[in-house]
């Protein structure tokens, strides 16, 4: 099959496999750190049993994400990304040790919050600057199938890192002992990927241009304008404008989505008072997400490159009205079940057609800035979708009228998208990195 010889070809590139060990490795970290995070907030017994509860949670874990997309957008148009990958997960491993002395000497506080609101954010930093290096490591024909395989399987890293820091704390024992612990081997893991990090060349993933300390201090006082010429450069080239756009408002409708279903897992498939229940059905759910996402990185190399990206996302988009529609006929385990993966790999589809859009019609100069606003945009949207999450759901997290307009809404943002795009994708001349192979 195509997409097989062309994941080889992608994995002889020596720089590529680089940069992907590096995610592969942060995002396992990731995994880790944040399982305790959601046992915390969503399925501890006191917390987060109502709609409202699990909408401020998230609200509160996602502003601070979408308040650094701004300036990583500034900083990645002008710091080697490759330093940035190295020192980002250095200050993670600090901030993640600090985090577990913490737990064994005074137990759960404000500090902790702050630390791993910090953390998080430093992690989507990274992300950021992994998408932003991608064209430098990969040429233009291989870039759909690049961006296929490293967030997905970066995401299945974080799966794994999930399910390591789980099982270690099902070997442990419950205590704060057992926090420490889990936070120290992904402290661990985190250095690991600031290592590998340090294997690459400075200046490897760009930019070509950087500006000195007085001009990069000058730049962030006038981050504003910076945004805005960012988003200006974005509309004149239309179609990564696009695509944004079409982005968030998948991401604002999916975060609805996820919210419900952890209602639905924790208070209506499971006894409400039984919070490690609904955390175990709440786990099925991801799994059929991964499933789904696994699917979306098969399909989208094959079956992209034959409709376009941006028919691709039309159809994804029709796809994720499809999930919400068999919600509104049952409620039943495996109709979430369907559901969840049918949503995902829409979502993933959607999402690598994005990415490619975005990265290949886009200057380098600027794809810093470009995908710092997509980081806004993304997070922006779930804190919207917690909003309205808040006001629409019931604490069982189930309603056939919401699930039917969310619906209606994939289909209205699939025909004002194919409406608005051209018959054929505008393709953006590049010339491709120096690709070194072993």
């Amino acid at each position: 099959m195509q997409v097989i010889r062309e994941l080889r070809e992608l994995l002889r590139l020596r720089d590529f496999r680089k940069l992907f060990a590096v995610r592969l490795v942060s995002q396992t970290g990731d995994g880790m750190f944040e399982v305790g995070l959601a046992t915390l907030f969503f399925f501890s017994p006191e917390n987060a049993s109502t709609a409202t509860g699990v909408a401020e949670a998230f609200a509160v874990l996602l502003l601070p994400f979408t308040v650094v997309g701004p300036w990583a957008g500034v900083l990645l148009d002008r710091w080697r990304r490759r330093q940035v990958l190295f020192v980002g997960n250095l200050a993670r491993v600090a901030i993640t040790l600090a985090i577990a002395l913490i737990l064994l000497s005074g137990g759960l506080g404000p500090a902790v919050y702050v630390l791993a609101l910090v953390n998080l954010s430093i992690n989507r930093f990274l992300l950021s600057a992994l998408s932003a290096s991608l064209p430098r490591v990969v040429g233009s024909r291989l870039l759909l199938t690049a961006n296929s395989l490293t967030p997905t399987l970066g995401a299945g890293a974080a799966i794994a890192g999930a399910a390591a820091g789980f099982a270690l704390g099902l070997i442990l024992g419950p205590g704060r002992s057992n926090d420490a612990t889990i936070l120290a081997v992904a402290a661990l893991v985190f250095a690991g990927a600031s290592a590998l990090a340090s294997r690459m060349g400075r200046d490897l993933l760009g930019p070509d241009t950087r500006a000195d300390a007085d001009a990069t201090r000058r730049a962030l006082h006038a981050l504003g304008r910076g945004l805005v010429d960012g988003a200006s450069h974005l509309r004149q080239r239309r179609t990564p404008a696009r695509a944004l756009a079409v982005m968030a408002m998948h991401r604002f409708v999916y975060g609805v989505v996820f919210l419900a279903s952890i209602l639905v897992s924790r208070n209506l498939l499971e006894d409400p008072a039984n919070a490690s229940a609904g955390l175990r059905t709440f786990g099925t759910v991801l799994a059929a997400s991964a499933v789904g996402f696994a699917l979306a990185v098969v399909l989208t190399p094959v079956l992209s490159p034959r409709t376009g990206p941006q028919a691709w996302i039309v159809y994804c988009l029709v796809l994720a009205a499809a999930s919400q529609l068999l919600l509104t006929a049952t409620i039943a385990r495996w109709a979430v079940l369907a559901g969840a993966a049918v949503l995902a790999l829409a979502a993933q589809g959607a999402k690598i057609a994005v990415d490619t859009i975005v990265q290949r019609d886009t200057d380098d100069a600027f794809r810093g800035r470009a995908f710092a606003l997509y980081d806004v945009l993304y997070n922006a949207a779930f804190v919207g979708a917690a909003a309205l999450a808040a006001l629409v759901l019931p604490d069982a997290g189930y309603s056939r009228a919401v699930f039917a307009l969310l619906a209606l809404a994939y289909l209205a943002t699939a025909a004002i998208y194919r409406a608005l795009s051209p018959q054929s994708d505008h393709v953006v001349d590049s010339t491709d990195p120096t690709d070194r192979t072993e």
